[in-house]
């Protein structure tokens, strides 16, 4: 009988919410070793840390020496970077150049989101990063990019960062018509197709994948069905006036983004401009299940929606 094949992965922010998902489902599968690249080694869990195929390399985003020694033997890097504009394009810049000058054949940048390469620079300011870095690999020889788009996690969008829920009237708000598709994938089913990903040696270019495709009609169907409770919906205005709003927040706080950036992304994910689907890669992986609105919600007591994205940090 032939030896299975091995893989050594590589993943720049184990620490992250995403890293720790992602290190989690590539441990099951037992072909795989993993380099894990982080600032501080003893923020990796027990759990991960105390496995003899994670090999942790502790080092500043931006250390070049210690970043190719990190790459160095891997099969494939992945990036789980969350950050500003800086770590995202010149941190994720650091690892492509180690990448290529050690002939690591596949780098998985940071992006699972919607499909920002419809979009003109500047248009969502913060996908930005991610078309510089498109860009970047496509200027390499020996290293070839991968791009994971899933639409939006579901784990925030029940959370205060988007409002959606008010979960002490069981309300959930929208703009537009209520007929928009709302294209999501949960942090949980966005890493198990990374992990998929990142063992299959043919998967190069843009990989979509996705959880569900719904309006917000549906998901209240979705959530009454889950919770026996009926929610009210609340229209908040046309799309038109979503972007009106997100402007002239954006006018009067030019220097706090968190004052507009939610609304920027909820304009951008609904008006149709970024859409990932229908046509998916979930085929490609049928032992992986996608995990639909309803069953996001069906793991969750209605309690515990709320707080589903802040509870990653914990696990």
């Amino acid at each position: 009988m032939a030896a299975a094949i091995t893989t050594t992965v590589g993943l720049a922010g184990i620490t992250g919410r995403f890293g720790r998902l992602l290190t989690s489902h590539l441990l099951k599968d037992p072909t795989v070793t993993l380099h894990g690249y982080c600032r501080d080694s003893s923020r990796v869990i027990d759990s991960l840390s105390s496995s003899p195929r994670v090999h942790l390399f502790q080092g500043d985003a931006y250390d070049r020496e210690k970043i190719q020694a990190f790459v160095k033997g891997c099969d494939v890097v992945i990036c789980a970077y969350l950050g500003d504009d800086k770590l995202m394009i010149d941190g994720q810049k650091a690892i492509i150049d180690a990448c290529e000058a050690e002939e690591v054949p596949r780098y998985i940048a940071s992006d699972w989101a919607l499909d920002y390469d419809k979009l003109e620079l500047g248009v969502l300011f913060p996908k930005d990063a991610m078309k510089h870095v498109r860009a970047y690999l496509g200027t390499k020889k020996k290293v070839a990019g991968v791009h994971i788009l899933v639409g939006a996690f579901m784990d925030p969008m029940f959370s205060p960062i988007f409002e959606v829920l008010d979960p002490v009237t069981n309300t959930l708000r929208y703009w537009g018509e209520g007929t928009e598709i709302w294209e999501a994938t949960s942090y949980d089913k966005a890493a198990e197709y990374t992990a998929a990903v990142a063992v299959d040696r043919t998967a190069v270019g843009v990989q979509k994948f996705l959880g569900d495709r719904k309006n917000i009609k549906e998901i209240a169907g979705s959530f009454e069905k889950v919770y026996g409770i009926k929610p009210k919906l609340e229209r908040l205005g046309s799309l038109n006036d979503l972007k009106n709003q997100m402007q002239e927040l954006r006018a009067q706080h030019p220097t706090d983004p968190f004052k507009y950036l939610f609304f920027y992304m909820m304009y951008y994910w609904i008006n149709g401009s970024t859409l990932v689907g229908p046509d998916v890669d979930n085929a490609k992986y049928p032992s992986i299940k996608p995990e639909t609105w309803e069953d996001f919600m069906g793991k969750r007591s209605l309690g515990e929606l709320p707080a589903s994205y802040f509870a990653l940090a914990s696990n």
